[in-house]
């Protein structure tokens, strides 16, 4: 038999391979790794007080938009990334969009106030926590996705990876935010979106290792 005509013989009434779907996959993942993460909190910190207090309410309804925006974001786009042939190009635009309206917000803010009140708008209460406890609320759900992950076939691992870095950040930061919500907008561009950030390039090392098949 010749080759061309063995290709045509296997290539003939060929049936798509059933599996599950990521997203119900991704979904428990994320899942898991939040009730983890809040889990570690609430034992680092005990229950917030006035969680949905009047007290910075608006800084936490921010801080919560953004950052489940960018799980919400990231998650749609790791569902597309899971098979092959899904480059998620909407999702990632979006996650830009999130973060370019973040910074400009905070940039904004800045401009609107007295350069004496800079200091106290970037370096607020706590940003050393934010660096320290954003990373480690974020190892759950890193964790949790990989392992979703690893059951699909990713093929762009380093985006992949990075995506992973990103929304476990951003699920950590939000986490945060339920105990320590920052003080102002320039506070959660640098001290919530630059952790977010760290994750992210976490991932960008990680994942091509992590995720390989």
């Amino acid at each position: 038999m010749k080759t061309d005509d063995l290709i045509n013989m296997l290539g003939t009434n060929v049936e798509p391979v059933k599996g599950a779907d990521p997203r119900n996959l991704l979904v428990i993942a994320l899942a898991i790794g939040a009730v983890a993460a809040l889990c570690l909190m609430l034992a680092m910190f005990g229950v917030p007080a006035n969680a949905l207090g009047e007290q910075n309410f608006s800084i936490k309804v921010l801080a919560l938009a953004f950052t489940l925006g960018v799980v919400a974001a990231g998650t749609r786009f790791l569902i597309k990334s899971a098979r092959p042939g899904e480059p998620g190009r909407k999702a990632l635009a979006l996650l830009g969009l999130l973060f370019f309206a973040f910074l400009l917000a905070g940039i904004v803010a800045l401009a609107l106030a007295h350069p004496a009140a800079w200091g106290g708008m970037i370096f607020g209460p706590q940003w050393a926590a934010c660096l320290i406890c954003i990373p480690l609320f974020a190892i759950a759900p890193f964790v949790s996705l990989i392992w979703a992950l690893r059951r699909e076939a990713p093929t762009h691992l380093a985006r992949t990876g990075a995506v992973v870095g990103m929304v476990a950040g951003a699920l950590g930061a939000a986490i945060f935010a339920l105990h320590h919500p920052g003080g102002s907008i320039p506070f959660l561009v640098l001290w919530y979106g630059g952790p977010i950030v760290l994750c992210s390039l976490v991932g960008v090392i990680l994942g091509p290792r992590l995720l390989r098949w």
